[in-house]
């Protein structure tokens, strides 16, 4: 006896994608009638500055089992996903790009997996096409969240997810204006899985995430959810009293058997700088904590909407 499909919410952040949601529309359509006992998907407009918000009320008007959200700015992809996740009203929740760099046909394999057991399931593409320099500023951002979300799947994270709806229950209360979806699920649950998926080349235009951008989000999920820089730290620290303890030695074992001390001003102006570099370093983290700090206490929401088109 087959078990019973699952109900699945689909949610798609949008920015500056007018021209490529009719399409993913289309080829999504066919795929959650088949996969799915019930399904919708959740188009939140993060604050385009194109025609998106009017394609998707059109839509909406079009299909019944779609839904938008329009948000007063732009605040992120992973702050949009987080308006949908809440949003969700199945079983199920799938998120993936606007720009059909996630084919949508490869979305039951997924599915497939999830069905086994897991809580959350990653699709990363079967070989990287963005080039060697947005490549490594992937790979450096996923180290980053590895450690953010001390699991070894985060190696193999991916926008194209799918992951249980209940698992939304561990940050219902989350308010932060730096959000990372990944990390969020860890608090939830440790039965992660990837499945190698294939990825399109995007439909049209270029990507919105910049090597700027990817290291910002780096840094956000190491200061935001990790203790880790804190704790570098502290070894910096270590490690350079050990060093000045060393040099206080070697100023001392110079003076009594050679009967002089190190001279040169350039010697110790080297030191000093150094010295000062460390205690900068150290600061310049408390500052990033103390700064996350600040806006925690304001209280200031992931995000916050402007209007929604679709059904009730």
């Amino acid at each position: 006896m087959s078990r019973p499909k699952p109900s699945l919410s689909v949610v798609v952040p949008v920015y500056n994608s007018a021209g490529m949601l009719t399409t993913l529309i289309s080829r999504l359509e066919p795929v959650l009638r088949e996969h799915s006992s019930a399904f919708e998907l959740i188009l939140i407009n993060d604050g385009s500055r194109d025609d998106s918000w009017a394609v998707i009320q059109r839509l909406c008007r079009v299909h019944a089992w779609v839904r938008g959200i329009d948000m007063l700015r732009n605040y992120g992809q992973h702050n949009a996903i987080l308006c949908g996740i809440r949003a969700a009203r199945h079983e199920w929740i799938a998120t993936m790009d606007d720009d059909l760099q996630h084919p949508p046909e490869e979305l039951p394999k997924l599915l497939a997996e999830l069905d086994r057991g897991l809580d959350v399931v990653y699709g990363p593409p079967e070989r990287e096409q963005h080039g060697l320099l947005r490549d490594l500023a992937s790979q450096i951002t996923k180290y980053a969240l590895q450690n953010a979300m001390g699991a070894a799947t985060a190696r193999s994270v991916s926008a194209f997810r799918v992951f249980r709806t209940e698992l939304r229950g561990a940050f219902a209360e989350y308010r932060n204006p730096y959000v990372s979806i990944d990390v969020l699920l860890t608090w939830g649950t440790r039965r992660f899985g990837a499945v190698k998926v294939r990825h399109d080349a995007r439909a049209e235009g270029v990507s919105n995430y910049t090597y700027r951008k990817l290291i910002v989000h780096a840094l956000n999920m190491i200061t935001g959810f990790s203790t880790f820089p804190l704790q570098l730290a502290s070894w910096v620290g270590f490690l350079f009293a050990l060093f000045g303890m060393a040099m206080l030695a070697y100023v001392l074992i110079s003076y009594f058997l050679r009967g002089s001390t190190v001279s040169g001003f350039t010697f110790l102006a080297s030191m000093i700088a150094v010295f000062a570099g460390a205690q900068l370093f150290a600061l310049g983290i408390l500052g990033e904590y103390l700064a996350r700090m600040h806006f925690r206490m304001m209280d200031r929401p992931a995000y916050a909407v402007r209007r929604e088109s679709g059904p009730e």
